[in-house]
């Protein structure tokens, strides 16, 4: 018939296809563990505590020697600097962890 599309088209047509679905598939690996949405909240959430953790004991110390802003300002600070050496450590793990993740990938 002459309707009938021409095999060798469609032939070419399935692999310009599969090659392109090919290209734009995720790599599954690159999903696996942590995902940068959480990883972020974590390093936010690691920040938030160590100046919390600093504002309490900065108050409480504050109370017990009526000093009232004082040990509060040194703390928070302290604090901060926690938070801020935590992240860091955060970072330069999941880094690492991205690192040898990526390295295991090119072996196989």
């Amino acid at each position: 018939m002459a309707d009938d599309p021409d095999p060798g088209r469609i032939d070419e047509l399935e692999r310009r296809i599969a090659a392109l679905k090919a290209k734009d598939k995720r790599d599954p690996s690159a999903m696996k563990g942590i995902g940068q949405g959480e990883a972020a909240w974590r390093m936010v959430i690691e920040l938030v505590v160590g100046m919390g953790l600093g504002l309490a004991i900065g108050f409480g110390l504050d109370v017990l020697f009526g000093t009232k802003p004082v040990m509060m300002v040194i703390f928070v600070l302290l604090g901060f600097a926690a938070g801020i050496r935590t992240m860091l450590r955060t970072a330069a793990e999941l880094g690492k962890k991205a690192e040898s993740d990526s390295a295991g990938e090119k072996r196989d």
